[in-house]
Formats: structure tokens, C-alpha cells, sequence
């Protein structure tokens, strides 16, 4: 009778193993990281446009896969949004310290009636020289944002120097080393909860 017990609880102490173990893999291995971020649930690989950046260079998405992808779609001549945002994700990558070397960040202009590739990227480097600012023709840019869900409308300002300004989706998309998209920031996210989905993000 002790023998049958020893062996049960033996079996028993196997089990609880093994079913740890397991869930620890699959937590570990299998299941997506948690992230602070708004979820994007999608079987598709993220759109892989082709902008131009300074100097007339072209940029992929494709061309930065296996880095974590930053994507924000906004313009220079943005009072307070395009700014902040920028700022918050500069000061997480300092966090980041060397990881920082894993994530790109790439800005998009949804005024190219003013910006050029050229004005984009100084403007995005202004907050990190790793940044890439990059825009295309009025057309291009329109059916890019679109395949992120992102809208934008010229709003006519003649009380300000800038003459107009553009009302556009205050977001930034978060897409995966393997070209996924994973999560949205909405506007204001914090620092911590940036820094937070970017290591889970980078994680091998």
C-alpha cells in the first residue's frame, strides 16, 4: 500500500511539474507579450509601404525588419501633438539604453504640400538622430495611412502663420521585429508604459 502511494504522490509531484513547466514554456515562448498599449488582433503583416526620405532616398518598411517599428504619421508644422510625441518616445529610448539600437522610429508627414523628405527627417531628427522622417506624393500618403487606420483632414487657419493645419489620427502603431503589427499608443501614453511595450517587443 505505501509503495502505491509513494508512487501516486511521486506521479502527482511529476505532474504538478510538468504542467508548470509547460505553462512557463508556453508563457515564455508562445504566448505574446503583454503590452500597455491598445491590441491589434490581425493575421496580416503590416503594410509595406515605400516613402522617400532626405536626399531622395527610398525607405521600406521591409528594409527594417527585425527591429521593433515605431510608425507615427503627423507633420512639422504640428503645434503641441506631433511634438509631445516625438519628445515621449526620444526620452523611452534613452531608457532603453542600448535596446534602443532594436526599435525604429519612422514619421511620416501627412503634409507633403510643405514637407518635403527632406524637412520630415530634420524634423524627426531634431528629437533622435536615429529617427527617419519620410513623406510621398498626396496620393501615395493617402492610401498609406489608410492601410493603418489613420485619417487626416486640412483645416483652413487664416488667423495662424501656418495658414492651414492638419487634423490627423494622434497615434502611433507598434510593429514587430517579424513585420506584425501589435499595438497602438494612443496620444499622452506614458513613458513608462512606451519603455514597457518596447522590451516585451524586443524580447528574443
Amino acid at each position: 500500500m505505501r509503495t502505491n502511494i509513494s508512487i501516486f504522490v511521486i506521479g502527482t509531484i511529476v505532474g504538478v511539474a510538468l504542467l508548470v513547466g509547460g505553462l512557463w514554456a508556453y508563457q515564455r515562448f508562445f504566448s505574446p507579450p503583454r503590452l500597455s498599449g491598445i491590441t491589434i488582433d490581425s493575421p496580416k503583416s503590416a503594410y509595406d509601404f515605400t516613402l522617400r526620405s532626405a536626399d531622395d532616398r527610398t525607405i521600406r518598411l521591409s528594409d527594417y525588419r527585425g527591429k521593433v517599428v515605431a510608425l507615427y504619421f503627423g507633420y512639422t508644422f504640428c503645434p503641441d501633438v506631433c511634438p509631445k510625441t516625438l519628445n515621449d518616445i526620444a526620452q523611452a529610448l534613452k531608457v532603453l539604453g542600448d535596446d534602443a539600437q532594436g526599435v525604429q522610429l519612422i514619421f511620416v508627414s501627412v503634409d507633403p504640400e510643405r514637407d518635403t523628405p527632406t524637412r520630415a527627417n530634420l524634423f524627426a531628427q531634431g528629437y533622435n538622430p536615429t529617427f527617419i522622417g519620410a513623406t510621398a506624393d498626396p496620393d501615395t500618403i493617402a492610401y498609406t495611412a489608410t492601410q493603418y487606420g489613420i485619417t487626416y483632414q486640412r483645416i483652413e487657419a487664416p488667423t495662424s502663420a501656418a495658414g492651414y493645419l492638419m487634423n490627423h489620427s494622434a497615434v502611433v502603431t507598434l510593429i514587430d521585429r517579424q513585420g506584425q503589427l501589435k499595438t497602438l499608443w494612443p496620444f499622452d501614453t506614458s513613458r513608462d508604459d512606451m519603455v514597457s511595450d518596447l522590451r516585451a517587443l524586443l524580447e528574443p
